[in-house]
């Protein structure tokens, strides 16, 4: 995955976090229903950007996972 989806993950997560802490301390609805209402549409943009990343591998089913080890348990 390109640098730009793993920064709009990271925003996206720190966003809606504010928005829970703006929640909790019972900040005026008005400015949690924008962020609410920013939040959710900069959710879909990312998961459509993920989605539509262009990342192509080279590794196949025949590799296995990344963390076990060829021999180890077959």
């Amino acid at each position: 995955m390109k640098i730009i989806g793993i920064g709009l993950l990271i925003f996206t997560s720190v966003v809606l976090v504010i928005l829970s802490v703006l929640a909790f301390f019972n900040f005026p609805f008005g400015l949690l229903f924008y962020i609410m209402c920013f939040g959710q549409l900069l959710l879909i943009f990312t998961v459509y950007k993920v989605l539509t990343d262009d990342y192509h591998t080279d590794k196949t089913f025949e590799d296995r996972y990344e963390d076990h080890s060829p021999g180890m348990g077959d």
